[in-house]
C-alpha cells in the first residue's frame, strides 16, 4: 500500500482535483466485509458466486484469502458455504442452492434488494416492466429473474422508438442501480412522452453513491484537462463516470484498475487532472495514483467535496446469527 498523499502537497507544474465522495459505497464495504468476517468465521474456503464487488484487486485480495469465486453454483460443493455477490441474485439461483444444500449468505446491496422488491410488486399487479440497464449484467440478470414474464429491457433512450405495447398495457420503470443518471433520466423522458400512463417506481432506482460520485466527477471535469477514473472494466458505476467527466467537459478521461494502466502520454501538456474512483475500488489505489502524479510534478491535490455520506448497512442476517452465536459458545 502507498503512501498517504496529504492534500495541499506543494505543486511543482499541476494541481491535482481529487474528488469527494469516490470509493467504496456502504453497499460495496457490506459485500467486502461479509466475506471477510465469513473467512474469519468459518474457515476456507468460502465459495463466492460471481465477482462479489466488481474490482480485481478486492476479488485477488480476498481469494489471497480463502475464497473460492465461482461462476455457478454447480461449481460449490454440496452443503458448502457461499456467498452471493452486492450485484444480487435472481430467485432461481436461491432454489439451486437450496436444492443443492447450500449455506447461503446473501450480501445483495439493500439497495438492489429494494429494486426486487419494485418488481415483484408491480409484476403482482400486471404490470409490464420496462428495466433501464445493461444485457448480460449480473445486477440487471437478478432483477429480471424475479418478474421475467413481466419484463422488457431496454439499454439505450434509442431503444425507445421501436418499443410497442397493446393499448391498455399498464406499464412501469425500473433501472440498474449503477448507470448514468442522465442518460436514464433520458430515456424514462422519451419513454413518458410515448407512453404517458407510465409509472414511475416509489423512489428512484439510481443508488445515492452512483449518483454522488457522478455530481462529483462532473464538478471536477469542467476543470480538468485530464479525468483519471480508477476502476475495473466490468464495473458499471466507474466506466460511467468517464461518459459523465467527458460530458461534463474534461478534455480527455480514461479509466485505469491501477497505475501499471497510466500512459505517461496522457500527461503532456496537462496542468489539472482530476482524479476520483468507482464505488468497488479501495482507495490505496487512488493514493498510488496520487504519488504517481505527484513523481511527474503534478502533485497538489485539492479536495473537491459535493456530498457527505455516512449510510452503513448492517451484515446480511445469517451472518450476523452466526457470529452471535460463536461469541456466545
Amino acid at each position: 500500500m502507498s503512501t498517504q498523499v496529504e492534500l495541499g502537497m506543494p505543486a511543482t507544474s499541476g494541481q491535482v482535483l481529487l474528488a469527494d465522495p469516490r470509493g467504496y459505497c456502504a453497499g460495496v464495504d457490506r459485500a467486502v466485509i461479509t466475506v471477510e468476517k465469513a473467512l474469519d468465521l468459518y474457515g476456507a474456503p468460502v465459495y463466492v458466486r460471481k465477482q462479489i464487488v466488481h474490482n480485481k484487486h478486492v476479488v485477488n485480495d480476498l481469494a489471497a484469502r480463502g475464497a473460492i469465486f465461482v461462476e455457478e453454483l454447480d461449481e460449490v460443493p454440496p452443503g458448502a458455504t457461499v456467498v452471493f455477490s452486492a450485484h444480487g441474485v435472481s430467485p432461481a439461483v436461491h432454489a439451486q442452492a437450496a436444492e443443492r444444500s447450500l449455506k447461503t449468505i446473501d450480501a445483495t446491496c439493500p439497495l438492489v434488494t429494494k429494486v426486487h422488491h419494485e418488481a415483484r410488486r408491480f409484476a403482482q399487479e400486471d404490470y409490464r416492466i420496462l428495466l433501464i440497464g445493461h444485457a448480460g449484467h449480473e445486477e440487471v440478470e437478478g432483477t429480471a429473474g424475479e418478474a421475467p414474464e413481466h419484463i422488457t429491457l431496454v439499454e439505450h433512450p434509442d431503444d425507445v422508438a421501436a418499443l410497442e405495447f397493446p393499448e391498455g398495457t399498464r406499464l412501469s420503470w425500473l433501472s440498474q442501480t449503477t448507470l448514468s443518471v442522465d442518460e436514464t433520466m433520458e430515456t424514462v423522458r422519451r419513454l413518458r412522452e410515448k407512453f404517458p400512463q407510465l409509472e414511475d417506481p416509489p423512489s428512484d432506482d439510481i443508488c445515492y453513491a452512483t449518483q454522488n460520485r457522478q455530481v462529483a466527477v462532473k464538478e471536477i471535469a469542467k476543470d480538468a484537462d485530464l479525468v483519471i477514473v480508477v476502476g475495473s472494466a466490468n464495473s458499471s458505476n466507474s466506466v460511467r463516470l468517464v461518459e459523465v467527466a467527458l460530458e461534463a467537459g474534461a478534455k480527455a478521461s480514461y479509466r485505469i484498475d491501477d497505475i501499471s494502466e497510466i500512459d505517461d502520454a496522457w500527461l503532456e501538456g496537462v496542468s489539472t487532472v482530476g482524479v476520483t474512483s468507482g464505488a468497488s475500488v479501495p482507495d490505496d489505489l487512488v493514493q498510488e495514483v496520487l504519488v504517481y502524479l505527484g513523481e511527474r510534478g503534478i502533485g497538489n491535490a485539492k479536495a473537491i467535496r459535493t456530498a457527505d455520506e455516512s449510510l452503513i448497512f448492517a451484515l446480511p442476517p445469517e451472518l450476523r446469527r452466526d457470529i452471535k452465536a460463536a461469541s456466545q459458545a
